[in-house]
């Protein structure tokens, strides 16, 4: 699968995605870095057909109103970067089988929803 992790979230998200054998980018390997607005950011996703992961309300509206990009949307609260990449690290399988089924994933402390 290919990602693209958004400004808010750790570089250390796109690494970690990658030794998992995924291609991901993060928003700092694009060429206006953490600068890179969400046009751009949704227009890269769908070129490269990246699922943008991200704990940005604006992807979901755009999500809603054109049913791109996907979208694997974090929605856990404030917890440390440690803790959420423990919960990633958790639900890695079902992220990547959900997205397999549709194109809206949303991580949330206790659970992963799939979205139509």
């Amino acid at each position: 699968m290919k990602f693209l992790v958004d400004a808010q979230l750790p570089r250390r998200f796109a690494q970690w995605l990658n030794e998992a054998g995924h291609d991901a980018q993060h928003t700092l390997d694009l060429p206006a870095k953490n600068r890179t607005t969400d046009s751009e950011i949704i227009a890269c996703a769908m070129r490269e057909k990246r699922i943008v992961i991200c704990k940005d309300s604006d992807f979901v509206q755009t999500y809603l109103l054109n049913g791109e990009p996907s979208l694997l949307l974090i929605s856990t609260g404030n917890i440390s970067n440690a803790e959420l990449e423990k919960i990633l690290h958790a639900n890695l399988k079902g992220i990547e089988d959900a997205f397999a089924a549709g194109k809206f994933v949303e991580v949330t402390r206790d659970a992963l929803v799939v979205h139509e």
